[in-house]
């Protein structure tokens, strides 16, 4: 049976970056279909970003069910990919260490557990 991860994670925007992450984030709505693809070789089944101001800080939120053995995004030959990295290295705030948050109820479907079983 395939193992699926469950995770969401908050990282910290470097101050004075807001405007490169609204650019950023229009680059990936802009290229979704080209983002999509290089979903599969990260064995990515769901990602979403979320975004948060709390007392004049942005946050970024990664939300993602993802199965076995993926490629790291990091060692994606995709230029989408490379772009994307470029914006975190620009964006994210090296020196925050990221806060995961603990699921405590992972609700998917069966339909869905079937299909990541079937996935090849």
């Amino acid at each position: 049976m395939k193992r699926v991860v469950t995770e969401l994670e908050r990282f910290r925007v470097l101050p004075e970056k807001e405007a490169v992450v609204k650019e950023w984030m229009d680059f990936l709505n802009e290229y979704l279909p080209d983002v999509l693809l290089t979903l599969e070789q990260e064995k990515m089944y769901v990602e979403a970003i979320f975004q948060e101001e709390e007392q004049g800080v942005t946050y970024l939120y990664w939300f993602s069910v993802q199965g076995e053995n993926p490629v790291a995004v990091e060692e994606s030959n995709f230029e989408v990919d490379k772009k994307h990295m470029a914006y975190w290295q620009e964006c994210i705030d090296p020196a925050y260490r990221s806060k995961k948050l603990t699921p405590k109820v992972v609700m998917i479907p069966e339909k869905i557990h079937q299909a990541i079983q079937e996935d090849k």
